[in-house]
């Protein structure tokens, strides 16, 4: 969800800059079930645009009405919106609704954040009930430093409290820039995450050449800069050339990601990691259980497109720890509890 969380704040700063109010819509409780679970956000500017969701559509219409109020008092409220007559989704959702009024140094301390790739917390303060409170709202915390999304007079004892840990945003390094790395490219940036292109020193290729990447980087293996790689970061070897994966890997062998994926069948595999601890026979374990190959989930996959697909559910598969499987074979909730 940071990258949700990111898309927001931009969107807030550019409205302010526009002149225009906007206004946070938290989604910090549920009883039941919904088709988003409580963390989940969107932006109401004064304008009446909508930035991100809640639901599947039907919520926001309601917290769009609801905002108006908002807009006009500058005072937080809470709302709730029950799914089970309308929604099917057999939920009641609360959702706490405040005037985005968070100060200039917030905006230099949050992107320096994600830059650096750091965990921050969002904080919101609330109740279970309908009405205008002086005591709700949100905050931002980032290591020692804490900042408020909109103003608030007190922080009173008896008010509940929705803490969320934010990952750094998740990325994703392609390192190929072939076909196929065109549309791994632009699905997962549908996905959210942030993307960028490993292209070697000799592929005649710009960043326009991939629809989402956030970078395009040309390099050679022995000089690719690795130091943010974490464990929110998957990487994809796609180069279409056995000795180039082979440096790669090496390359990345004191990295600790998510996520390793190789493409090519089986045979391929063994050969690379088979040569690829020759080259480093102290390599642990740990790093061998994070490289999967033949890249992707057995979906059927044929095309470019469709093989993506496969790959970036196979990255979320691993990322959420969770086994493959039809959700109609699945008994109980869909999501885990929040």
């Amino acid at each position: 969800m940071t990258h949700e969380f990111k898309n927001i704040i931009e969107e807030a700063i550019n409205a302010k800059n526009r002149g225009l109010k906007s206004v946070l819509g938290s989604v910090v409780d549920l009883d039941g079930s919904s088709y988003r679970r409580p963390g989940v956000r969107m932006l109401i500017l004064e304008d009446n645009t909508m930035i991100g969701a809640v639901s599947g559509g039907c919520v926001e219409k309601e917290v769009l009405l609801q905002a108006l109020s908002v807009f006009k008092t500058g005072q937080s409220k809470m709302m709730t919106y029950d799914g089970r007559y309308r929604l099917g989704c057999e939920g009641v959702l609360y959702i706490l609704l405040e005037e985005v009024r968070f100060e200039i140094s917030f905006e230099t301390f949050f992107f320096k954040c994600l830059n650096d790739r750091k965990i921050f917390d969002v904080i919101s303060y609330y109740k279970r009930e309908l009405g205008v409170f002086e005591d709700i709202g949100s905050e931002v915390k980032i290591e020692n430093q804490t900042f408020c999304i909109s103003e608030r007079s007190s922080k009173k004892e008896g008010n509940l409290i929705f803490r969320q840990e934010m990952p750094p945003c998740f990325k994703l390094m392609i390192i190929g820039a072939e076909h196929d790395a065109v549309q791994l490219c632009k699905y997962a940036s549908l996905t959210g995450w942030e993307v960028t292109v490993v292209a070697g020193v000799s592929e005649p290729k710009s960043i326009g050449n991939f629809a989402g990447a956030a970078e395009l980087i040309t390099t050679t293996p022995e000089h690719l800069d690795v130091t943010l790689i974490d464990d929110q970061t998957a990487v994809v070897l796609m180069t279409h050339n056995f000795a180039y994966d082979l440096r790669h890997l090496v390359a990345l062998k004191d990295t600790s990601p998510n996520y390793i994926g190789v493409l090519g069948p089986s045979k391929r595999r063994e050969d690379l990691l088979s040569q690829f601890i020759e080259y480093c026979p102290e390599i642990s374990d740990e790093f061998l259980e994070r490289i999967h190959g033949p890249s992707g989930l057995d979906i059927g996959s044929e095309t470019p497109q469709e093989i993506a697909i496969s790959i970036v559910s196979e990255i979320l598969a691993v990322t959420r720890k969770r086994n493959p499987m039809f959700l109609s074979k699945k008994t109980g909730s869909i999501h885990s509890k929040y």
